[in-house]
């Protein structure tokens, strides 16, 4: 599945959560967890209209559209909540949120921010090694691309790429 297509009943606007697991998982195995979790979200009688999806076999998106125009914090925080208690029974790890995942010619791989500047120094990144963007709030972003982009797009670009001087 491309990104380009996912969410097909879901507008554009709808909102999204990426949230990515340490390991490779099946998507048959989140499936009974997943329809229970998106089955019973809601939050002050208002039910949720959330759809879920596996991207590159690690991420999981979940998506719902009234949250765009209606934000509830609270029905956000339990949905995350019941996610981490799902890969906590399924015996999953989350990955850390602030860790950073690229595409290598072995496959994903998760980095600290920590260790940044040392993996651009030492050429395991550079500016065009793709990175996931776990950071995207709409379907929209998902489906136009910003999924995947090279690293020297993104904020660690900005940070730790130099510009190359330029003689006089």
């Amino acid at each position: 599945m491309t990104t380009s297509t996912v969410f097909p009943a879901l507008p554009d606007e709808a909102r999204l959560w990426l949230v990515a697991f340490s390991q490779p998982v099946e998507a048959a195995r989140l499936a009974p967890e997943m329809e229970a979790l998106l089955g019973r979200w809601r939050h002050k009688g208002v039910q949720y209209q959330g759809a879920w999806t596996l991207l590159e076999g690690r991420v999981l998106a979940v998506a719902e559209p009234t949250l765009a125009s209606q934000p509830s914090g609270c029905a956000i925080d339990g949905m995350l909540r019941g996610v981490r208690q799902l890969a906590e029974r399924l015996g999953l790890d989350l990955q850390d949120v602030q860790d950073v995942m690229a595409r290598l010619p072995e496959g994903l791989h998760t980095f600290q921010r920590g260790e940044l500047e040392a993996r651009l120094a030492d050429g395991t990144l550079g500016a065009a090694t793709p990175l996931l963007d776990l950071t995207l709030l709409t379907v929209g972003d998902l489906r136009s691309g910003r999924f995947e982009r090279p690293l020297s797009t993104t904020w660690i670009g900005r940070k730790y790429l130099r510009p190359a001087s330029h003689p006089a």
